[in-house]
């Protein structure tokens, strides 16, 4: 097991097959994390951590959990800080890029590594409706 990392990434978690399997949502602040991961929530998906994500290795996989100061809580903005079901731990299988704008129709697959794991990375302009399901769906294919 690596040591872990402090990630600039929002992290939420839904149950699969009988496990956890977390997405983490990378970009810089204001570029969407928190509201898509709210979006996420509110199809019954678990926040693991808002904005800062500690990840680290552990048998060939990638794993994340929020630091104590900040778990169990997300910024809605606009709202406040409010508190939500969490999921303290959680294997990440894919990591999400906000972009600020719509992107290619066909991309070429693309990887970000973490703590020496390479991770599927999906290029996603968060703010359409549509981008709730397109993390579904690329969750789906992997």
């Amino acid at each position: 097991m690596t040591d872990p990392s402090p990630v600039h990434a929002t992290t939420v978690a839904v149950r699969r097959d009988g496990a956890w399997t977390a997405v983490m949502i990378l970009g810089p602040s204001g570029a969407g994390k928190s509201d898509l991961a709210l979006r996420l929530i509110g199809r019954g998906w678990r926040l693991v951590s808002d904005d800062y994500t500690r990840v680290w290795a552990s048998g060939g996989a990638l794993h994340a959990t929020a630091p104590a100061a900040i778990a169990g809580r997300i910024e809605a903005r606009g709202v406040g800080i409010v508190s939500v079901r969490t999921r303290l731990v959680a294997r990440v299988v894919l990591a999400v890029a906000c972009v600020p704008e719509a992107v290619e129709r066909l991309p070429e697959p693309q990887t970000r590594r973490f703590c020496g794991i390479d991770l599927p990375l999906l290029a996603l302009d968060p703010r359409p409706a549509s981008a709730v399901e397109m993390v579904a769906v690329a969750l789906q294919t992997l």
